[in-house]
């Protein structure tokens, strides 16, 4: 716990075998996370079982695979019934360092901000850590478009590494959300349009060869996702479309 609130971590997992170990071990060191859930989607590898013989984990398992956003749906929906006061998600593919996970508690604890997001933007450290340039490039573009159209001021809205406050979420209709990539996305400007304040700090990346990623074809996809939800936001803040939440 932190100044008395329960933090929950929760890990998204696909096939993460060979890091989720080193990444839970990180998570734990520092002595604050209360319980870490594992949601497994449908893994061809030994993720569930090494998640299992881990101490204060619970591990759900989808019994077949349904998509990154589905699997963020019930890592969410088992943190908010495991009474979490905070809850953050982090990948278990250690791209992303654990040791941020104090700093990001701490900010959703003090009220200052009730989502935070890592960003591998600030300070500069996505290329050092071996992001691909056209990933970069991508990234900044959709970036920079989207904070136009929804009026925000973030460095990055694609990390992986995120923390929210139990109040935050329940006010998020999640499972309007897509499936797929996409609904990292449509979570923040969500929280844009409900008039939350978002905390960024600093991460470094490392862009290992057994870290999940999506293909070439699947991000050209996730980008124009990116940009749909962009112009919803937009429209509904004219008044030419529904509200997004």
């Amino acid at each position: 716990m932190l100044d008395g609130q329960k933090i929950v971590v929760v890990m998204p997992a696909y096939n993460a075998a060979r890091t989720l170990r080193q990444t839970y071990d990180e998570v734990m060191a520092h002595g604050i996370v209360d319980l870490v859930i594992v949601v497994d989607d449908a893994s061809q590898d030994g993720t569930v079982a090494i998640a299992r013989t881990l101490d204060r984990v619970q591990v759900e398992v989808h019994p077949e695979n349904r998509g990154y956003g589905a699997n963020q749906k019930t890592c969410y929906r088992l943190a908010l019934a495991a009474g979490a006061d905070i809850i953050i998600m982090i990948h278990p593919d250690y791209q992303y360092t654990p040791q941020l996970i104090p700093a990001m508690a701490a900010l959703v604890a003090s009220g200052l901000y009730p989502c935070v997001l890592a960003s591998r933007i600030l300070g500069g450290g996505a290329l050092r850590g071996g992001m691909p340039w056209w990933k970069y490039i991508s990234n900044r573009f959709l970036t920079l478009v989207e904070n136009l159209l929804l009026g925000a001021k973030l460095s990055e809205y694609h990390t992986g590494y995120r923390a929210f406050a139990r109040n935050l979420l329940e006010r998020l209709p999640l499972e309007t959300n897509s499936d797929d990539f996409v609904f990292d996305n449509e979570v923040l400007a969500q929280v844009i349009a409900l008039g939350w304040a978002i905390g960024e700090v600093t991460c470094p990346a490392r862009y290992l060869p057994e870290a999940s990623s999506i293909n070439f074809r699947r991000s050209v996809r996730y980008g124009f996702g990116c940009l749909a939800t962009g112009l919803r936001f937009r429209f509904a803040r004219w008044g030419l479309a529904r509200p997004i939440v």
